[in-house]
């Protein structure tokens, strides 16, 4: 029986990925199985990827047949895993040894639906602990409670789906699956829709994922309309906040961070391409007229300052319509082991994505 499957995506990764097969090199286990999704990359990834599936025991290679992004390369691997347990790690981070048998071991302990660590945030020499921002560690929580207060961060503030593991029943609930057609903040829906919905969770101090930031090819350095799509989906957040039964407990949570997220924006506009950066403000315009507008004039009362004036600018200026929905095309997938290999097509959400900003609410 396999007891954990780790979903890594690769995408023209070559000058990280060898530390990153390093690294669950050091990690495996028996009964631990590596899908390492390659998102048709076009360097010398590829080739990377197919040794290791001869040198990484539990190493399987998905392949897509056209690049469709992190979102849509994690769910291949949803759909591909068979573990007791799920996690993630991207294609150009690394972790210490055993320090996935570590969370299994504190998974079993916990018997929680989905347990959360801290990671080190990696920039050139530098290095930065993070932890989860939780009240209490090691002990079993309702996740809805760890959402508020909304002046606050909080658990849902910290989004990043490798900084945990997650049980498998969450996935048959269908709570793991990214949203489809994002390309960047894809893990902001989930995060919100997995403390919604599951009902036990847990936080440790673990530290075992080093985390790359700044790297070039990354959404986040680059400023091109992908980047845009934050808009849709803190969109998605509200319109599912807006269903919940303690709506009017969390909506201005969710308002406060989503205005968060626009002043991050607009604060970095100099970064966009200055047809992006025009889209930027007419969009962040039309999504804070979409907002509740009595929850929103609360949230930007308690914010103040600079943030709350621009905001309140930005709210009268000409609004973009809200973003299209994405192409709901099926991508081709192929599958790779050390004993086999085998052709399948299967449905994926068509979406791609980045790394979402470390924005304070």
């Amino acid at each position: 029986m396999v007891k954990l499957s780790v979903v890594v995506p690769f995408f023209n990764v070559q000058t990280y990925a060898p530390d990153t097969l390093t690294s669950l090199r050091a990690n495996a286990r028996e009964d631990f199985e590596f899908l390492l999704v390659d998102d048709c990359s076009s360097d010398g990834t590829p080739e990377l990827l197919e040794r290791a599936v001869r040198d990484v025991p539990g190493a399987v290679l998905l392949r897509h047949a056209r690049n469709e992004g992190l979102a849509t390369a994690r769910n291949t691997g949803l759909d591909a895993a068979r573990g007791e347990y799920v996690t993630f790690l991207d294609g150009d981070d690394w972790l210490s040894p055993g320090y996935y048998g570590r969370l299994v071991t504190a998974m079993d302990d916990l018997g929680c639906d989905f347990l959360r660590t801290g990671h080190v945030s990696v920039s050139g020499r530098s290095r930065k602990v993070r932890g989860v921002p939780v009240p209490r560690l090691g002990e079993v929580l309702n996740p809805r409670d760890a959402i508020l207060p909304a002046h606050r961060t909080t658990s849902v503030d910290y989004p990043y789906a490798w900084a945990g593991i997650y049980h498998r029943r969450l996935l048959e609930r269908g709570l793991l699956h990214f949203p489809h057609g994002l390309r960047t903040a894809e893990d902001r829906p989930w995060i919100w829709k997995l403390h919604r919905e599951a009902e036990t969770f847990a936080a440790i101090g673990e530290l075992g994922v080093f985390y790359r930031r700044g790297v070039a090819t990354s959404l986040t350095q680059i400023g091109d309309v992908r980047q845009l799509d934050f808009i849709r989906a803190f969109d998605q957040v509200i319109e599912e906040t807006a269903k919940d039964r303690d709506a009017d407990l969390l909506l201005p949570k969710a308002v406060r961070t989503y205005c968060a997220l626009i002043s991050h924006h607009i604060g970095g506009i100099g970064r966009f391409e200055p047809e992006v950066a025009r889209l930027l403000k007419a969009m962040s315009a039309g999504a804070l007229r979409r907002m509740p507008q009595g929850v929103l004039d609360e949230a930007l009362t308690s914010m103040g300052g600079d943030r709350a004036t621009m905001l309140r600018k930005l709210r009268k200026q000409r609004p973009a319509p809200p973003p299209a929905a994405p192409d709901p095309t099926p991508v081709s997938v192929s599958v790779t082991t050390a004993e086999t290999v085998s052709a399948v097509s299967a449905p994926v959400s068509a979406t791609a994505a980045t790394r979402s900003p470390e924005v304070a609410a």
